[in-house]
């Protein structure tokens, strides 16, 4: 007979939601057990956060030597050893995955079962032989590449990101299928590591952020040398002794293009096959798990945390969600998830980042009043940097609040954690006006626009004739 575990909290996937859960459970001296089926880390440290972002870092050292005759400094084109790219790649992630280990959450008290789960009724769940009885599950299954059903798809060899980082040989002609934010990612970090790329995109590039904060970016690309087909809605797919054709579909007709890679990157599917939600009572479809505004599933005594949990799909809002359920779970305490607040960001050069609504979705909703702009090319720091691509945007709404911001520019990603904050605490424009920037620094991009809401008060009549009376004062 299977042994019996009755922990006061289950956790169901070793990615960033389920580990933050079941380390901070554990820290409060509860009784935690941890199944996850993978590799401990989940997509963040083993496919995606971690391994890109390397990636990105060594295509940018590439792309700083080409661009050092700018600065007064020559040294040519760089030689690029793809093979040891991946090595530098695959170094960042063993650097990081002690964290994430089975023999760290172990040492932390947590019970590590590495196996498939599966709920056989509402409150047991089977894994590797173990039976589990928990107070209470949180499912952070999180999920995977959607693959579309192209036609001719399972016949061509492709790759997703899951795989890509396992390449050791530099592709010669990249083709890329998806123009969001990991397709464009990608795009640029293999395009400065001397790839041809392609990237085809059914509707428009960067289509989630705003178009005239995206642009910059995508104009960086073509630049770079990256070939964007937007409008290309992908038809069908074969393979061929040249490599992998794919036909497009565009109003100018079909047309076949050929590279010697793929890569499809069209979004990700959350990962509810195989775990007996059906038996447990809990509602799912293909967007994840249903979960209310406390994350709890339709069944009471299971949350969803991150990806599968229906919402957006980031590590950070994944580590968010691990915060309320854990303070719920362990302290009674009532949550309720916010979105208004959670930033996102691309991380291509220059980067792009958006928190709240855009000046298109605040407008849609009623509640946009005004919005201020500021260019990078204003900014002492961006010039000293030659990096004057750029532009802040901040979305207000009444009484001067800010109810959303994007940046595309140079450490658009850091600038976005300041502007979060500022979203997530009901912020104004005064308030952003009163911060103190050290100079020279690109927060200060986001000063001078907070600053921009006020200058139509200085050619008021009124305003003008009080400073002309106070004057007289002395």
């Amino acid at each position: 007979m299977a042994s019996i575990l009755k922990p006061d909290v289950c956790v169901i996937g070793g990615g960033s939601g389920g580990l933050t859960t079941a380390a901070a459970s554990a820290a409060f001296g509860a009784d935690v057990v941890l199944i996850e089926r993978g590799k401990m880390g989940g997509d963040c440290l083993n496919y995606g956060c971690v391994p890109s972002k390397a990636l990105i870092a060594a295509a940018k050292h590439a792309a700083a030597i080409r661009e050092a005759p700018r600065f007064g400094i020559t040294a040519g084109e760089p030689t690029i050893d793809f093979s040891a790219v991946k090595d530098h790649v695959n170094h960042v992630i063993a650097a990081i995955e002690p964290n994430d280990s089975v023999e760290r959450f172990e040492s932390l008290g947590v019970t590590v079962l590495q196996a498939n789960a599966q709920f056989i009724n509402e409150d047991t769940v089977a894994a590797g032989g173990r039976i589990v009885q928990a107070r209470r599950y949180v499912v952070a299954a999180g999920s995977s590449p959607l693959v579309p059903p192209i036609a001719g798809i399972d016949e061509t060899p492709h790759y997703t990101n899951e795989t890509i980082f396992a390449l050791r040989e530099r592709p010669r002609h990249l083709i890329i299928v998806g123009g969001g934010p990991i397709g464009m990612e990608m795009a640029q970090a293999h395009r400065r590591l001397g790839c041809e790329v392609t990237v085809l995109e059914g509707g428009s590039f960067l289509g989630r952020d705003d178009p005239e904060l995206a642009e910059i970016v995508l104009t960086r690309l073509k630049e770079d040398g990256v070939v964007l087909r937007s409008g290309a809605r992908v038809v069908a797919v074969a393979n061929s002794t040249d490599g992998p054709k794919v036909t497009i579909e565009t109003e100018a007709g079909r047309e076949t293009v050929t590279g010697s890679h793929l890569l499809v990157a069209v979004g990700r599917a959350p990962n509810v096959a195989g775990l007996g939600l059906d038996a447990a009572g809990i509602d799912y479809d293909k967007r994840g798990i249903k979960v209310g505004s406390d994350l709890r599933t339709t069944n009471r005594r299971v949350y969803a945390v991150g990806d599968i949990a229906g919402g957006p799909q980031f590590t950070h809002v994944a580590n968010y969600h691990a915060g309320l359920v854990v303070r719920a779970i362990l302290f009674r305490l009532p949550i309720k998830e916010r979105r208004d607040h959670l930033p996102h960001v691309t991380f291509t050069d220059p980067e792009l980042g958006q928190v709240g609504p855009t000046e298109a979705e605040a407008k849609e909703s009623g509640t946009l009043k005004h919005v201020l702009s500021w260019p990078y090319a204003e900014n002492d720091r961006a010039q000293a940097e030659r990096r004057t691509e750029g532009r802040i945007k901040l979305v207000v709404g009444s009484g001067g609040r800010l109810l959303g911001a994007g940046v595309a520019g140079m450490s658009a990603g850091e600038m976005t954690n300041m502007l979060a904050l500022a979203v997530g605490k009901g912020m104004t424009i005064g308030d952003l006006r009163d911060f103190v920037s050290p100079y020279p620094s690109l927060s200060e991009v986001g000063k001078r626009a907070a600053t921009s809401y006020y200058q139509p008060f200085t050619r008021r009549p009124v305003v003008r004739a009080a400073v002309r009376f106070l004057g007289r004062f002395g």
